[in-house]
Order: C-alpha cells, then structure tokens, then sequence
C-alpha cells in the first residue's frame, strides 16, 4: 500500500508538468494553456521588484542603464525608416543594456545634421550614445548605413556598419546591426535575430510555434491535429517535441520542413527533451519500465546510451549544463518537486534547492560560459502563485524574477544569459514575456495569447 501511495504521489508530480505543457491548469489554479491566435506585442507592461539583484550592466565603467538616442533614419523610404527605428528600439529596449530615449525629447534638426551629429544638443537631452542610419533602396535590395556616436568621444563615429539584402530582409539586418551594436559598447555578444518555439493550443489538440524573440513571424512547426508539446531546441536549429500523433507519447524532430522524424517509441511517456551541448545525446523522461525515469538517447536514431536514475520517485525535466558535464532535474524522492543537479552519467546526484518553497520545477542553466546559475518556477507558499527566481548553484544567492502578477511559468535564457523568457498568465495581458535575468526592470510583453513551453534558440 505505501508503494502504491508513494507512486500516486509521483505520477501526480508528472501529471503536473503534462497539464501545464498541453495547457491545462496548475494545481495553483492558474491557467496557463495556449489558445491561438497569439500576437505580437506592442507594449511594456507591468513593473517587478526583485528580492535580490546581481551584478549591474555596465557599458564604458559605467553601471546601469546606458541612454541611447536612435532618430528615425534620414533620406530613406518612409516605411523602411519607420521599420528600423522600431526594431532598433525594440531589440535595445529588450537587451538588458539601454535605455532609449523618447524621440519627442530631442532638440536637435535630425534632418539637417544627415548622419553627423552636433554632440551638445544630443547631451543637453541625457544621452550617452546616439545611432544615425539611412535605408537605400534599390531593385529589390536594401542598403543599411549606420553610425554609433559615443559623446565623451567627441563628433565623430565609433562604429560604422552598412548591411545588405533584399527588401524582406530588414527586420534581420538591424538585427545584425543591433548585435554589432551591443559587442562594441558592452564587449558581450547578443541575442537578437533568435528565435523561440513554443507551444500554443488549439479548439483541439495544441501545435509547437516558432518565432522571432522579440514576437515577430511566429509560424507553426507540426501540422498534425493531435497534441504537441514540451518543444526544445537542438544546437543545430532542429526542434524536438512530444506528440501524441500515432496515439502513444513518441518524441519527434523537424526542421519545420518535411516529415517530423520520430526519434523515440518506447512504450508510454517520452517527453521533457533536452539535447547534449554538442547535439550527439539527448537526455528524456521515458516510462518503458512503468515508473518515469531519466535517460540519455543517441540522436541519431533514438537507442538508449545510458539509464541516469533509477529508483521509486519521479525524475523528470533534464536540463543539460553549458559545459555538459551537468544535468539539472525535478525529483520529488524528498516529498514536494524539487531540483537536484548530477554529473552526466547519472552519479553523484544531489538536491540543490532549499529555502524556496515546496514546489519547485522546470529549471534551465544559464548558458554563460563560466557561471553555474539555473532559472526556475516556485510555486509561492502564501499565495499560491507560480513565480520564476534564478539560483547561482556557486554562492546560494537566489534572485526573484516575477512576483505579484498572475503565474509565471517556465523560464527559458536568452543566448547570452542577459534575459529570461517565460509563459505568464496574468491581467492585462498573458503570453510570452521576457525580462532582465538581474530581476531589475520590466518584464516586456513580446507575443500574446495563453501560451506554454518556451524555449529560446540560439543566435543563426
């Protein structure tokens, strides 16, 4: 009879992490399904005040937010100009780095100074840096001219880029630029032109979508009618996903083109992907044996390399870290879900979550090289919200990401670790969030609709 309790327990943990994937609702009774259509955003919203903050932006020695003046593009087509002053705001709006000013507040004659600047009036409005850039076109193609002015640096340009393409392509040329941008003045590579997939639900079933970061061009990836969740990136810009299909819990990869490959049929569940660094493993929760386990795959053709837990509780949501010699996962073998950490090979498994709660899951490694720093979801004991907080594994500090507005829910990083995305169901807006991993900030609103399961990919 204990047994029979003890695997009771186990299997509503993982009902939990099921239900949230295919958009029904958490124990806290906070809905986080996913009903089309989704949108991208247009706005800020709400404000969170984090518990604990770490190390502040710094851009040139100095600490926080850098202003930043970005005038619309000068002698260019009208609706191009108005297109890269817009992306352009929006990537460093969401970089974690700047601050961009109101273009209502400048006082100098955009128009007569071309691509110079003349530094005092640009300081006179706070600005540290201002960005002067023209759109050419010509047959089809687009030529991007742009030029960073730092003012302690005097008049002339810092950095000068020019980008070329066709038409359809500006939104991914000032990304580039904006890219460039934050390497030059930050030393740190960003994230723009990424991409994250999601899962999103329909009248019947759900379907996995991928988007730009910032919520432009989402586009379904799986065009079957049945359920498709819990998607995850490959390092080659391949997606995995559980899909019910066939019937059975199978675990498949797309490209977005083609047929999905079916990449594991064990009998029951195959969920919870998470591929190796180097894209040769993939670590899954199978149920084969009847209890649900951790397991590494080959990503070739799906054969088991390695059992990683074995035991009575529930082990599930791998998460691999940057270096891959860690594997992060939700166990509740001590009661309520919790995270526990071990090496590769399944040894040395040890819980590292204390202090945050009886319910904490679907954690995700920073992907900065050198820091050992995961995100997750709590269930907050007074409220009975669910909030995203990060824990650096090295010094214990825990940081609180969302508090206050609705449930937040599975966190995801940027590529460079700067921001962290997440599912929010909330008032005033629900969707897919994403917001400065220091706590500090607001959180941006960057597609609506009731979404789960967010993923970010890397930069192409």
């Amino acid at each position: 009879m204990r047994r029979v309790r003890e695997l009771a327990a186990g299997l509503a943990l993982l009902a939990v992490t099921l239900t949230a994937a295919l958009g029904q609702t958490t124990p806290a009774g906070a809905p986080v399904s996913a009903t089309p259509p989704v949108k991208a955003a247009t706005a800020a919203t709400t404000a969170v005040t984090p518990t604990a903050a770490t190390a502040a932006t710094t851009i040139r020695g100095r600490k926080g937010l850098y202003p930043i003046a970005i005038p619309r593009p000068v002698g260019s087509d009208p609706a191009i100009a108005a297109l890269v002053e817009e992306v352009q705001a929006s990537d460093l709006r969401l970089s974690s780095w700047f601050s961009v000013l109101d273009p209502r507040s400048f006082l100098a004659d955009v128009r007569a100074e071309g691509l110079g600047i003349e530094p005092q009036k640009w300081k006179d409005v706070g600005a540290f840096g201002v960005v002067k850039s023209r759109a050419v076109t010509t047959g089809g193609q687009v030529t991007l001219s742009f030029k960073l002015y730092e003012l302690d640096r005097g008049a002339d340009p810092t950095l000068e880029r020019e980008y070329r393409g066709p038409g359809a392509d500006v939104r991914r040329l000032v990304h580039a630029w904006c890219n460039d941008l934050v390497a030059h003045l930050a030393g740190e590579p960003g994230f723009f032109g990424s991409r994250i997939v999601f899962v999103s639900k329909r009248h019947k079933g759900s379907s996995v979508v991928a988007m730009d970061f910032d919520g432009h061009a989402p586009h379904s990836l799986t065009k079957n009618p049945s359920i498709n969740i819990l998607p995850a990136w490959s390092p080659t810009g391949a997606v995995a996903f559980t899909s019910y299909m066939r019937g059975n819990a199978d675990l498949y990869v797309t490209t977005g083109a083609g047929r999905p490959k079916r990449l594991s049929r064990q009998p029951g569940m195959n969920t919870g992907a998470a591929f190796s660094p180097d894209g040769s493993r993939v670590a899954v929760t199978l149920s084969r044996d009847g209890n649900p386990e951790l397991y590494l795959l080959d990503t070739s053709d799906g054969s088991i390399v390695r059992r990683l837990t074995d035991n009575r509780w529930i082990d599930t949501s791998p998460a691999w870290s940057p270096d891959g010699r860690e594997l992060a996962f939700v166990s509740n073998r001590e009661g309520g879900p919790q995270v526990f950490v071990m090496n590769a090979d399944g040894s040395g498994q040890k819980r590292v979550t204390f202090g945050l709660g009886g319910w904490v899951q679907t954690p995700t490694w920073n992907p900065r090289a050198g820091t050992r720093e995961l995100a997750l979801t709590l269930r907050d004991d007074a409220s009975g919200h669910f909030d995203i907080v990060t824990l650096d594994l090295t010094t214990g500090l825990s940081v609180r990401i969302t508090q206050g507005h609705g449930n937040n829910e599975e966190p995801t990083w940027a590529p460079n670790g700067r921001a962290i995305a997440f599912a929010s169901s909330r008032r005033g807006g629900s969707g897919i969030y994403i917001a400065n991993a220091d706590g500090t900030g607001t959180p941006r609103l960057v597609i609506e609709g009731k979404v789960t399961s967010p993923d970010w990919g890397k930069v192409p």
